[in-house]
């Protein structure tokens, strides 16, 4: 299976995704092997609701609509097309997918196999249901993908290379266990925004997305927010507003309940508009409903010490000028290229190769 054919598998299962990317799911009848999967992607979106309270049916709604996107011809030849692809040999690379999100580990996926290697794939607890049936979605296209894909909950053996997701905890075992093989090993990252005072409403909303979506468990959520000294916050509590509704999802608001009752005994003092708290705070990983917060007045000084703390950020949203900056919204849709932790995870793996 060349890589002209890899390509035109992935951009085939983007349109099948898209088809249950919005509230109303719609069969579309020119997309192939819908008479076997599109009944059964509906059963395994609600069987992955029910498996995980985090995982609700508009989240993987809205992860399916952000591959959909992504897996398109154009997309996957612009992203391929940016390296030199070789033939031999192929290598078994080990993935130690997280679950903190619907399909968190399919870039790694992806990227194994759009690299023409094998996937060993142990997938976490959390996020067990999606990709399974992906991974036949793709064998039904083509059956090259069988002896190219295979899931595993025992302990990983017969493994070339791995990529590992996890904690900075885990990460000191999976630098144990895995250090004498090419690896990448990501551990805790968050995200972040910078404001100046001048964003319009719409960009400000927009935040609202990157602060709310996936209740912020993702590490492309922003948990961070730098203001400028003296802001108002009120245009930013009005913005925020287009997420009011998340304080109805049970699991949300008994974390905005007890984060909330702990910091008043504590008598810290907080930003609250009844649905996410502001804790003034110099660390970059808050809890769910919370969003911690510092201020600034020198935008210099500002970045020296965002480069000092890189490896604890994975996004910054701003615009202020700093390298790789992302515009407001747009932290959960990443593009193919847009590796996490900045580690080009094709370039490694076609390393691999030679």
């Amino acid at each position: 299976m060349g890589l002209d054919q890899r390509i035109q598998a992935f951009t085939t299962l983007g349109k099948f995704l898209s088809q249950f990317s919005s509230e109303e799911y719609t069969l579309d009848a020119n997309i192939p092997f819908n008479d076997q999967f599109f009944e059964r992607m509906k059963e395994t979106i609600q069987q992955a609701k029910f498996h995980n309270g985090w995982f609700t049916e508009n989240n993987i709604q809205f992860a399916f609509q952000s591959w959909s996107e992504a897996l398109t011809e154009d997309n996957l030849k612009a992203w391929t097309t940016q390296y030199k692809f070789n033939t031999q040999p192929t290598k078994t690379v080990a993935i130690i997918m997280a679950g903190n999100i619907p399909l968190v580990g399919f870039h790694d996926f992806l990227s194994v196999l759009i690299t023409g290697n094998n996937v060993l794939a142990k997938l976490s607890s959390n996020d067990k249901i999606l990709l399974p049936i992906i991974a036949e979605y793709l064998n039904s296209i083509n059956s090259s993908f069988k002896e190219k894909i295979e899931f595993t909950s025992e302990k990983l053996e017969n493994f070339d290379a791995v990529i590992a997701t996890g904690s900075n905890n885990t990460a000191r075992y999976f630098d144990y266990y895995f250090g004498k093989y090419p690896n990448i090993i990501r551990k805790n990252r968050n995200s972040i925004a910078i404001i100046t005072g001048n964003e319009t409403p719409d960009q400000l909303k927009a935040l609202s997305n990157d602060i709310f979506r996936y209740y912020g468990l993702g590490c492309r959520n922003v948990s961070k927010i730098y203001f400028p000294e003296n802001y108002n916050y009120d245009s930013f509590f009005n913005a925020m507003f287009h997420w009011k509704e998340i304080i109805n999802e049970t699991k949300y608001m008994n974390n905005y309940d007890y984060n909330k009752a702990v910091y008043l005994m504590s008598i810290i003092k907080l930003l609250d508009n009844e649905y996410m708290l502001l804790k003034e705070d110099e660390q970059f990983s808050s809890p769910i409903s919370v969003v911690f917060y510092e201020t600034y007045s020198d935008t210099i000084l500002l970045k020296e010490k965002l480069a000092a703390n890189e490896a604890n950020i994975q996004c910054v949203v701003s615009e202020i000028g700093i390298e790789n900056e992302i515009a407001f919204g747009n932290t959960q849709n990443p593009q193919l290229w847009d590796y996490a932790d900045g580690i080009d995870t094709v370039d490694f793996l076609l390393k691999l190769k030679q």
